[in-house]
């Protein structure tokens, strides 16, 4: 080996292989270390468990239930008895009814040490008392500051002489599958215990509009409601809520909501005792690739609308058929981040969001309302059009028929609805595939509004003159919208 093939470390040279070998050697040692810190795998949870115990409650709820015990004995005046059912009776109360408590059994923790707690909402629903109790062993009475069904999270406050032990929240963003987790609470009422898994999954929705539950195999069952699920540094990244199970017991697929949500919720029950979120009012659906051709957009992103009934989009300018790409500064993937994104949107605060609109991109600015205030709200109603001799034909599979005085009152439809009602649908076509049934009614075709098949005729002569594959159509049941994409021939 020649000098220039040597490498000097202070006076003394080194073989070239010598030096690779040691330089490999330290980067496996290195990955390795780097691999275990990224696992987060201890080799035991009892200092975790013991550094947040004192801060995991159990929680009792009573209720009070009126049942009823059926007619009472029947003693003829004068019994010896008489005096004894007599005073059975009235134990019963009036008509037989006799008040009885029913109890509940759930989780929660401590987040500030004045005594705020976090739980399930369906843990105290209804409850008449509820009584918490620490991992010291006391108890103390807790009141209801504020509930959020939509995502099942409850504010509880407890009053205690001495500070209380609490946790602190967690970015539940950063949590990554495989990420360990802890679990702990009041399983099957068996008292304070604790359980280690993994992160299975993220994102995942359930039932709810503002679903975002992080899946776990943490062993999670009845009595867990409400409890923490933590990161390896004692952080809350969820609320444990909800098991997937044939038997009501833990198979490892439990959910918790995520921190994300939840600390949103809770700053606004704290402060409101009450949520207010964000409105855009707007009916929206996903874009499907089908409705993307047929719109001539790039990518199925974005959210359809639908409807815009009279709120805030009406107000900005927002129109059916628009599709919505950004919302204040953010792209908007699918209808469910979309709904998500308004929700978690201060009320009153002008957003710019930009929609897809006949081919180019517009900027609409947009005042929130709140949605619990609009919850109730009616669609905006179109303007009625002058009703034409009644004609039917078939198309794309459909037997359509343009609404009169008489279609109207034989579908009992509103006045101000205009379009084709579909009477009848071919079994064998797309558009039967595709969920449309006897009863519908088309109020546009190709993002323009019909009122008769002629127009209808029109517009699908224009869409295969420009060389679309496919035809887009609002479809209404029941005063519901939907929009439809269907192939053209």
């Amino acid at each position: 080996m020649t000098s220039q093939a040597r490498i000097r470390t202070q006076d003394r040279p080194l073989p070239f292989k010598a030096l690779t070998a040691l330089i490999l050697g330290f980067a496996l040692l290195l990955a390795q270390a780097l691999s275990a810190a990224a696992r987060g795998a201890p080799e035991s949870f009892a200092d975790l468990a013991d550094q947040i115990s004192p801060s995991v409650v159990n929680i009792t709820t009573s209720t009070t239930v009126a049942s009823r015990t059926g007619p009472g004995p029947i003693v003829p005046e004068g019994s010896p008895f008489e005096d004894f059912f007599r005073e059975f009776q009235d134990r019963q109360g009036p008509n037989g009814q006799r008040p009885r408590r029913s109890s509940a059994l759930g989780s929660g923790f401590v987040i500030s040490e004045d005594g705020y707690i976090i739980t399930n909402n369906h843990v105290i629903d209804g409850a008449d008392e509820i009584l918490i109790e620490f991992f010291s062993g006391d108890e103390l009475p807790a009141e209801v500051i504020g509930t959020d069904p939509n995502t099942d999270i409850a504010l509880l406050k407890v009053e205690s002489e001495d500070p209380l032990p609490f946790v602190s929240f967690g970015d539940s963003d950063l949590m990554r599958v495989g990420d360990w987790v802890m679990a702990m609470g009041n399983p099957l009422g068996q008292g304070f215990s604790v359980s280690a898994g993994i992160v299975s999954a993220r994102n995942r929705a359930l039932s709810g509009t503002y679903d975002d539950y992080i899946q776990t195999d943490a062993a999670i069952n009845r009595g867990n409601s409400g409890g923490p699920l933590f990161n390896m540094e004692g952080d809350v990244i969820g609320v444990n809520t909800a098991i997937l199970s044939p038997n009501g017991g833990s198979i490892g697929i439990g959910f918790a909501m995520s921190s994300a949500v939840v600390t949103r919720v809770v700053a606004q029950l704290q402060e409101f005792g009450e949520t207010r979120r964000g409105w855009l009012g707007v009916r929206i659906q996903d874009v499907t690739p089908d409705v993307a051709e047929a719109m001539e957009l790039e990518d199925s992103r974005g959210a359809l609308v639908t409807d815009v009934p009279t709120g805030p989009a009406e107000d900005a300018g927002m129109q059916a058929g628009d599709v919505i790409l950004s919302f204040d500064g953010a792209e908007v993937e699918d209808t469910r981040g979309l709904v998500r994104r308004v929700g978690n949107t201060a009320v009153g605060k002008a957003v710019e969001v930009i929609v897809f609109r006949d081919g180019d991109n517009e900027t609409l600015t947009v005042t929130l309302g709140r949605r619990e205030e609009a919850e109730g709200a009616v669609p905006a109603a179109a303007t009625p059009a002058e009703p034409e001799a009644p004609v039917t034909k078939e198309v794309l599979g459909l037997t359509l028929t343009e609404i009169d005085d008489e279609v109207r009152d034989g579908m009992d439809l509103d006045a101000s609805v205009e379009g084709l009602v579909v009477t009848e649908v071919d079994e064998a076509s797309e558009a039967f595939e595709k969920g449309l049934r006897a009863g519908d009614v088309i109020t546009e075709a190709g993002q323009n509004r019909v009122t008769s098949i002629s127009e209808l005729e029109e517009r699908i002569a224009a869409a295969e003159e420009a060389g679309r594959k496919s035809f887009l159509l609002l479809i209404r049941r029941g005063g519901d919208p939907r929009f439809v994409a269907l192939a053209l021939e």
